[in-house]
């Protein structure tokens, strides 16, 4: 029984894990994608400051959903292996993602305040 439950935390916490990873792959193309097109419009002498930044803070936004997730997965990787090290790498790794988390979050709410009742909102 312990072992079916160890196995089925391994696989959760590489479930989730995985999830996060998807969802940065997912962030990354589909801003590469919106980054070409606006490259190809400011080849034609168009301003992209404003469409680069929406982009930026687009990006942002998946990375700040997969950052939960890759937390939620160091924590269940620490219910598995519960040593004082892993707890220790635990903390820190929730320390610095929780203050990244918090300025992409103050970052993006900033961006959409400021273009409120415009077309860019991400």
């Amino acid at each position: 029984m312990e072992l079916r439950l160890s196995e089925f935390y391994e696989i959760l916490y590489i479930t989730i894990g995985s999830i996060g990873v998807v969802i940065i792959a997912w962030g990354v193309i589909l801003t590469v994608l919106r980054l070409l097109q606006l490259e190809f419009s400011r080849l034609k002498k168009k301003s992209v400051y404003r469409e680069r930044e929406s982009i930026r803070h687009l990006f942002a936004s998946y990375l700040l959903l997969a950052l939960e997730f890759l937390i939620a997965a160091d924590i269940i990787a620490t219910v598995i292996h519960p040593t004082f090290e892993e707890i220790a790498i635990l903390a820190s790794i929730v320390a610095i993602r929780t203050i990244i988390s918090y300025f992409l979050e103050k970052e993006v709410e900033r961006f959409n305040s400021l273009n409120k009742g415009t077309n860019i909102n991400i």
